[in-house]
């Protein structure tokens, strides 16, 4: 492996096309190098190259522009720690989010800005038979899997909520789509030993709080769910490792669940024999006990439960709102789909507000838990507006809402996405 590297030298670089011809070669990942990120990034000044200000579409919108370490250009949200959104027109260029322009979001401000990987490790205890500690080197010499997935932050478009409620105000861009390489969790936990009693597993990464008595961000799983062989831990991203920013050298891939079980330099997994009550699963992201994770503003009493599967949704990529259409002549629209935890059955465009709709073409599927591609075409006829909508149905049925869900994490936003147009 190589020694550390300065990963101002990858910010303007483009992210590889992603692998789909089956595993990347072994010996791409055993050159993996660390980042060391630069000082002010991650501590209290803004990065030199801050840039210009944008507007997201709600209150208390205007964002400044930015470029990181090993990222383009990106929404600022907040530095410590750092939360950097994707600008809403990297999800016209293709399925995959590239690397440089991948969504950003941590929870505790004290992030290692180096990364030993000759001495890094892995830690697996608790209710194992053999605690064990798994070089970088061991981990890659297990067998590879890649799988297509689509990571969201839980409070993805929260700044659209209504009434408003506090947290991260992100636009539609806290989230991405990437293509994984790695290990599944079930292989390292099989070495291991699972102890029978066993009821769910823990994961902890490297960031920690700036004061003592800051919990710990630390995520769990049923133990079904994380032996399904589906849950990953990646070392890859793209074609090459993980950037530092999110998460290199390992992270945990939860398919198909929000973002916040995705644990970032993953350093430790522990095995339990009771449920996990810390802060992160028992108190923090929870969600209302209903369909869509939806309330009334007013309801009280109301059960909740620790947020979990991802819902579909779909938005159009290539008009944006208040655009100047061409009348008589056929407009292309497209955009992005996703099924949630689940694949994409169909996706339906309107351009009259909702009253018909009609079946869009959707795209090359890579997977059941990956962006998919959608196109329709309309003609504007007559002069004014326009109210174009797109609606995703899953696989298991389930379609987009028409009214915005509701809660009072802001989690889960989902509602029928529009775009209004005009008429040269």
């Amino acid at each position: 492996m190589e020694a550390l590297v300065n990963p101002t030298d990858y910010v303007n670089a483009e992210s590889p096309a992603p692998s789909t011809s089956g595993p990347l070669p072994r010996r791409s990942f055993l050159k993996m190098t660390a980042g060391l990120i630069a000082g002010g990034i991650l501590g209290r000044s803004l990065p030199a190259f801050a840039a210009k200000l944008i507007q997201l579409p709600f209150a208390n919108g205007s964002r400044q522009l930015v470029r990181f370490p090993q990222k383009g250009e990106m929404i600022l949200l907040r530095q410590r720690p750092p939360l950097l959104e994707t600008p809403f027109e990297v999800f016209d260029r293709g399925v995959f989010t590239p690397n440089e322009q991948f969504f950003v979001r941590w929870h505790l401000p004290v992030i290692p800005t180096s990364i030993d990987v000759n001495t890094f490790r892995l830690r697996v205890d608790g209710h194992v038979r053999t605690p064990i500690e798994l070089s970088l080197k061991e981990i890659l010499r297990q067998p590879q899997i890649e799988l297509a997935a689509i990571n969201q932050c839980s409070g993805n478009s929260r700044g659209f909520s209504s009434p408003r409620v506090p947290g991260g105000e992100w636009g539609n861009g806290a989230m991405g789509n990437a293509l994984w390489t790695g290990v599944t969790l079930k292989s390292i936990l099989d070495r291991a030993g699972v102890l029978p009693g066993a009821v769910q597993v823990r994961f902890n990464g490297l960031d920690t709080g700036q004061m003592p008595e800051t919990p710990l961000f630390m995520k769990s799983l049923d133990l079904d769910h994380a032996m399904d062989g589906e849950v990953m831990v990646a070392y890859g991203m793209n074609g090459t490792q993980l950037p530092m920013l999110n998460g290199f050298p390992l992270r945990l891939i939860v398919p198909g669940w929000y973002s916040t079980y995705w644990v970032k330099m993953l350093s430790h997994i522990e095995v339990l024999d009771k449920p996990d009550d810390n802060y992160w699963m028992h108190t923090a992201y929870l969600i209302p006990d209903t369909p869509g994770g939806t309330m009334a503003p007013d309801a009280k009493d109301v059960k909740m439960v620790p947020i979990n599967r991802l819902v579909p949704r779909s938005f159009i990529t290539n008009l944006r709102d208040n655009a100047t259409v061409r009348r008589g002549v056929p407009i292309a629209v497209r955009g992005i789909a996703f099924g949630g935890d689940t694949g994409v059955k169909s996706v339906d465009f309107s351009s009259d507000g909702g009253t018909t709709w009609q079946n869009a073409a959707l795209g090359k599927d890579y997977g059941r838990y990956s962006f998919r591609r959608w196109n329709a075409t309309f003609v504007a006829k007559q002069p004014g507006d326009y109210k174009l909508m797109v609606k995703a149905t899953n696989s298991n049925d389930l379609a987009q809402p028409a009214t915005p869900t509701w809660n009072p994490g802001g989690f889960m936003r989902n509602v029928i996405e529009q775009v209004t147009v005009h008429t040269a």
